[in-house]
């Protein structure tokens, strides 16, 4: 097929997608019904701290093959930092101790062998149950596999699968915890190094992605909401956008790259997740001290990850539903006041701006997991793409570039 490519959606998933396939030569539409691209990874003036910041904070690491390809791909590879080795430093509030945690490059754990190296507190056999997740049956959860209990479990294992899955770990889906262990501590420290984007999301991840996209003939049309597909048959024949009605000859084909509560009415009888996990991020204008590392993980507190970008401390707390109602003020003191027992700030409270997204990520639980579909659709020229869809991870970054790369090669195989 060289017919056009209709996306629609401008995150990274419809982003990703467009990539591949003007790779291929493909002509492609990107439809995004908001005003800006990159969805749940976008950048924006914020007036309230009079700076630009990011409207989450994301975390790649450095065996997140896909999203480096894709990064590769848009030239903004150079646009992430981090360490040269995996360190991932963490302070306990409720005890005060600090330790940092540094995996060897290598596969072979032997970073565990070491006092100074492993998480305080453990000792070499603590790390032998973890083994069980790679080998978790369907439908299982993480509480079902192993104990989440002790010092292990506390001091990286709940830190690293809540961030990851979204969702306290216990009743998260074993499958993705499965997935999350085997891509990074199973890969070995050269896989675990942390990667931030410090000019911000939209600079690294979107803007770039834009204009290769560009480059290439591909056609973005913003606040271009799409109403209804328009079935016949076995195809989609139209895409009908309110005002304005796109017949689809032969040979095109649409990717819906979508949030599942978008496509779900879209699709007849489309399966999708249906619960969803919050995120809170805080953003505070203040220069981070110099001695404050990219990302610090913090215990026993309401804060779980503290990034440092040049003028501005942000914060991520996942799986924040309890969060999202609060006075939002009274929420932003009780998270400076613990950024400022973690780092040495002062505790004035700086200008601040609390960022609630309530539909963060589907909630990763097993029955949730199993709602995901494939991006093969029964439509021969309609794919899916999104986080949300069958990838094997959580909802993640490197989970919505994978999703758009598969639903780009289902468009590219067809007849």
């Amino acid at each position: 097929m060289n017919g056009t490519v209709h996306i629609i959606g401008a995150g990274l998933a419809g982003l990703s997608a467009a990539l591949k396939l003007t790779q291929r030569g493909r002509s492609v539409v990107v439809h995004e019904a908001t005003a800006f691209a990159g969805g749940r990874c976008r950048s924006y003036h914020d007036a309230a701290v009079g700076m630009t910041i990011d409207n989450g904070n994301h975390l790649l690491l450095s065996g997140n093959q896909a999203a480096l390809a894709y990064l590769r791909d848009i030239g903004a590879a150079d646009r992430l930092v981090g360490p040269a080795h995996a360190e991932f430093p963490f302070v306990d509030l409720a005890s005060g101790v600090r330790w940092t945690l540094r995996f060897n490059d290598g596969r072979l754990p032997f970073w565990i062998f070491d006092a100074k190296r492993r998480v305080p507190g453990t000792r070499v056999l603590d790390y032998l149950p973890l083994a069980r997740l790679l080998r978790a049956a369907p439908g299982q959860a993480v509480g079902d596999v192993i104990v989440c209990d002790g010092a292990l479990y506390k001091r990286l294992v709940e830190p690293l699968l809540l961030a990851a899955l979204n969702i306290d770990p216990p009743q998260g889906a074993a499958r993705l915890a499965s997935a999350v262990i085997r891509e990074t501590l199973a890969a070995g420290g050269r896989a675990c190094r942390p990667l931030i984007a410090r000019e911000g999301l939209g600079a690294t991840l979107i803007e770039p992605a834009l204009a290769h996209l560009q480059q290439r003939g591909a056609v973005l049309q913003l606040e271009h909401q799409l109403r209804a597909l328009r079935f016949a048959g076995e195809r989609v024949e139209a895409l009908d956008f309110g005002g304005e009605t796109v017949a689809l000859a032969a040979d095109d084909a649409v990717i819906l790259a979508v949030p599942p509560y978008v496509a779900a009415p879209l699709v007849q009888n489309l399966v999708v997740p249906t619960e969803f996990r919050a995120i809170v991020n805080a953003h505070f204008r203040i220069a981070p001290p110099a001695d404050l590392p990219a990302i610090l993980g913090v215990l026993n507190g309401t804060v779980e990850w503290i990034f440092a970008f040049p003028g501005r401390v942000s914060v991520t707390i996942s799986a924040g539903d309890r969060l999202v109602d609060g006075a939002r003020d009274v929420l932003a003191k009780t998270i400076w006041s613990e950024v400022a027992a973690a780092t040495g700030l002062p505790a004035d409270l700086p200008p601040w701006q609390i960022v609630r997204e309530r539909r963060a990520t589907f909630a990763a639980t097993p029955a949730q997991d199993a709602k995901r579909p494939a991006s093969e659709t029964r439509w021969r020229n309609l794919a899916l793409a999104g986080d949300w869809t069958d990838t094997g991870l959580p909802a993640t970054i490197e989970g919505a570039i994978r999703s758009g790369n598969r639903a780009a090669e289902v468009v590219a195989r067809l007849p």
